[in-house]
């Protein structure tokens, strides 16, 4: 296994969409990496640029990337190994909008500019239940995003768990985000894109085949000063999620990671 990982992690390495670049490494050179600044001129156009954060195995990445080819879509994950799949399906389709960048997402402003970004998804992300810091869409992350965000642009969640669609929702109320779609039952929702409502990875199959919804919920992010942490007291999801540690009860003294 740790061979398998070894080459894939050199494949990267020789594919030219592809930047690893950790946050140890970006803080070596100085907290900002060489493409900030130059996603258009890598990709050769003016189009707008959409992340998917916790992008996995890139399936999401890879499949917007198909449906709307007048958008340069860019995949981030730390876990190289896993984003290798769809890194390679980008190369042998020679689909030229779209690239990965292996690294923390806590380091994101070091990959971009202001107002470089027109938008992100954020798919299916562990809720981290205990670890309000280290959820994708906390006051930290936002602030985070906001940095390279055109203002007014859209974030997306996508996520099985219950914990992290309330939350989220608790976190824009609280902020004031413009809320464009808000459903706890994505598949029987009034939700009208067929586009995406047509993507859904191998776990999100998995999900949906054990009887669990998916939630979806998009907003627009307008730039500000301050930001609010949601004070509230939501239930903890109880079941194990597929490739995600079990999620443990509200009285449990085990960590979740």
């Amino acid at each position: 296994m740790a061979k398998n990982k070894l080459a894939k992690f050199s494949d990267m390495d020789s594919y030219p969409h592809v930047f690893q670049c950790p946050f140890y490494n970006l803080q070596q050179q100085g907290g900002r990496h060489e493409m900030s600044g130059k996603w258009n001129t890598f990709f050769g156009n003016d189009n707008p640029i959409v992340l998917e954060l916790g992008c996995g195995r890139g399936e999401y990445t890879v499949a917007l990337a198909k449906m709307y080819p007048d958008k340069n879509f860019i995949g981030v994950d730390i876990k190289g190994a896993r984003m290798w799949a769809g890194a390679k399906e980008a190369l042998e389709q020679k689909m030229p909008n779209v690239a990965f960048i292996r690294t923390n997402i806590e380091a994101i402003a070091g990959f971009f500019d202001k107002d470089e970004v027109s938008e992100i998804w954020i798919t299916f992300p562990d809720p981290q239940m205990k670890k309000v810091n280290k959820r994708l869409t906390s006051t930290r992350f936002m602030s985070l995003y906001q940095q390279i965000l055109k203002d007014g642009a859209t974030v997306h969640l996508k996520t099985d768990s219950n914990f992290m669609f309330t939350y989220t929702n608790e976190m824009i109320k609280s902020n004031r985000y413009e809320v464009t779609f808000s459903n706890n039952d994505l598949y029987h929702s009034s939700f009208s894109d067929d586009k995406i409502l047509s993507i859904r990875t191998y776990y999100e199959q998995q999900w949906l085949e054990r009887g669990l919804t998916i939630k979806y919920v998009s907003f627009k992010v307008t730039h500000r000063d301050t930001f609010v942490e949601p004070d509230v007291d939501i239930e903890y999801d109880s079941y194990r999620s597929y490739n995600r540690s079990k999620r443990s009860e509200k009285n449990s003294s085990q960590d979740v990671v």
